[in-house]
């Protein structure tokens, strides 16, 4: 274990989804935060959100709730896009993840259109 890490952190799990079709926040988007357990290699729920008119949720894991590990984000995103009126290539979108330094403060933004997607771990 490195210097100055630990078993359990006050880090928190954040996201941030916006509509590059539009320049715009994606509201309403429905997302799930999973970890993965080992052995067995099987993922268990941790939260469920949606966005909110910023594309915004309350914090995924609270401070002291991360631990090291492997996590997933699932974004419903052809929900979102049927809700607008338009089709989506992906009928969702999943960023796997590793939480090695509970402490650390880890934001997951997803930027979407149609018919693409990127992420990236901000800050």
């Amino acid at each position: 274990q490195a210097a100055g890490t630990s078993e359990l952190g006050n880090g928190t799990l954040t996201t941030h989804v916006l509509n590059t079709a539009t320049g715009l926040p994606a509201a309403g988007l429905v997302l799930r935060l999973a970890q993965l357990q080992e052995p067995g290699l099987q993922w268990t729920e941790l939260a469920q959100r949606h966005t909110d008119v910023d594309g915004r949720c309350q914090p995924l894991l609270a401070p002291g709730q991360a631990k090291p590990g492997t996590y997933k984000l699932h974004f419903e995103t052809a929900e979102y896009w049927r809700g607008l009126g338009r089709d989506s290539f992906y009928p969702f979108v999943e960023v796997v993840f590793t939480i090695t330094d509970p402490a650390q403060k880890l934001h997951v933004p997803l930027l979407i259109s149609p018919y693409s997607y990127t992420t990236y771990r901000g800050s």
